[in-house]
């Protein structure tokens, strides 16, 4: 795929969107580190679910600490892998009061040093919580490149590494958003809905899924 037609897709997007967000709800970058902890295998429907009633209790590092793990887990146990989940949120919240402060450090390997905490977590706190230009490739991301031949790779860290190379840099900060809520209303896992999509003309799937298209943005 040409920059011309990478660019124009992310005009496609933005234009569709033009501010685009995080699905999982929060107020501060401890309860997004949170959530995004809790939605690893989960739903963000279900995580904010749980969490609307968590942080009503709990929202900051030393009162998540104070809960234990024990008084957590009621709040998170509908959530898939909740006991380890619980450990590692309260593992996590004692050492950001112990070594940050109480606060979500605003560095990558500050982050991935917290248990739970891997790299896509650190890359969506730090592009949703601090404005990085970072792409947290889930399994939507990792589709959506490979399906459009947007970012092609065999797995996430080169879909990754590919995303930051090719996308234009005035749209980094909102490309997490754009193709991840590609991938979870569009551009589906079984049947992609490629009638209702608007860079349907830009993808270079092969088997689009047949049907009329709908008027496009920025046409060319």
């Amino acid at each position: 795929m040409n920059p011309a037609k990478r660019r124009a897709i992310f005009e496609r997007l933005r234009a569709a969107n033009p501010t685009p967000k995080s699905e999982l709800e929060y107020t501060t970058p401890y309860e997004l580190l949170v959530a995004v902890v809790l939605s690893a295998q989960a739903t963000d429907k279900g995580v904010n679910k749980a969490t609307a009633k968590l942080f009503r209790k709990a929202n900051t590092p030393q009162t998540m600490a104070k809960l234990g793990v024990e008084g957590l887990t009621p709040y998170i146990s509908s959530i898939g892998l909740f006991n380890m989940k619980a450990k590692n949120v309260i593992a996590l919240s004692e050492i950001l009061v112990r070594d940050h402060g109480g606060e979500v450090p605003a560095d990558r390997e500050a982050l991935e040093a917290l248990p739970g905490v891997g790299r896509k977590t650190a890359n969506v706190v730090l592009n949703s919580a601090f404005g990085q230009p970072l792409i947290a490739v889930d399994t939507h991301i990792f589709r959506v490149a490979n399906r459009t031949n947007l970012a092609p790779g065999k797995d996430v860290a080169e879909v990754e590494r590919k995303l930051e190379k090719f996308t234009p840099d005035e749209f980094k900060l909102g490309a997490h958003h754009w193709l991840i809520l590609h991938g979870r209303y569009t551009c589906v896992a079984r049947t992609p809905k490629c009638p209702q999509c608007v860079i349907r003309d830009l993808c270079e799937y092969r088997h689009k899924t047949p049907g009329a298209a709908p008027p496009l943005p920025f046409a060319r």
